[in-house]
């Protein structure tokens, strides 16, 4: 078990350099439609970060970068972060053919400051992103780190609460809510393609709670301006969610938050 948490970052990483092709390939990013209609982000996000038009904006653990380049068709001077150098390749990639201007860099989370080299008036960060990092500490300090004045930090990410019921339901307690971590996974496929054949998928993985999140964030000196909760998500968490307009699943009967958004500014 400890040989295995001590390589978090090989495991994860070889885990994921696997996975982008089979992300760009599939239905589930569905890269067609994004080159049709560039702007993927949810509509909590453009209301809530409001107006980028002219601000410079970077996107922490941006995977293939769809989000990035959303941000950038509406006016933000985008630069786009990761540690799989395949999913860096991809979303360069993507940003030529769109003709979306764009920066992308393939680095550690962790290193950010050191990669980038300059401060955002965003930094936008999440959707799956923090329960890959063991230290929720030092990726706050991070991140605040890159934040301008008079700039902020905008969080959209899963509530940590959906992971205390269990999968096929999602009405079963089976979880410990203040477990931590880490846990050690190895499954097949991928969220985007539960049958795609892979071979990495030794992954480990940190739940933080969510006053784990604002605690980090705020110890910072950014100040907490607002936290939302939602009570939808963006893939079948539990099999009994149901898929509705613009890709989005929700559930049936009493609501429990599957995803949240914050922001902080300094």
């Amino acid at each position: 078990m400890s040989d295995v948490t001590g390589r978090w970052r090989e495991l994860n990483r070889a885990c994921w350099d696997e996975r982008v092709p089979i992300h760009v390939g599939g239905d589930f990013y569905d890269l067609d439609g994004f080159r049709n209609d560039p702007d993927v982000l949810r509509p909590f996000e453009r209301e809530e970060v409001g107006d980028v038009t002219g601000r410079t904006l970077v996107h922490l653990q941006c995977h293939f970068g769809l989000d990035t380049l959303s941000w950038a068709t509406r006016g933000a001077s985008v630069t786009g972060l990761d540690f799989s150098e395949p999913a860096i390749a991809a979303a360069t990639r993507i940003a030529r053919e769109t003709g979306i201007d764009a920066r992308f860099v393939a680095a550690d989370v962790y290193d950010a400051a050191e990669a980038l080299g300059t401060t955002y008036d965003i930094v936008y960060t999440g959707l799956g992103a923090l329960n890959w990092l063991p230290d929720l500490t030092r990726w706050a300090e991070t991140a605040a780190g890159l934040v301008a004045p008079g700039g902020f930090l905008y969080l959209a990410e899963f509530h940590p609460f959906t992971h205390v019921f269990d999968d096929e339901t999602g009405s079963r307690r089976e979880n410990d809510y203040f477990k931590g971590g880490p846990t050690v996974w190895d499954e097949p496929g991928t969220y985007a393609d539960l049958t795609a054949e892979t071979r990495h998928n030794v992954t480990v993985e940190w739940d933080h709670t969510l006053g784990d999140v604002v605690s980090a964030i705020t110890a910072t000196g950014l100040r907490l301006e607002f936290l939302h909760e939602h009570d939808y998500t963006l893939f079948p968490r539990y099999r009994t969610l149901e898929r509705g307009p613009g890709g989005i699943y929700t559930q049936r009967g009493p609501r429990v938050p599957m995803m949240y958004s914050l922001r902080a500014v300094r």
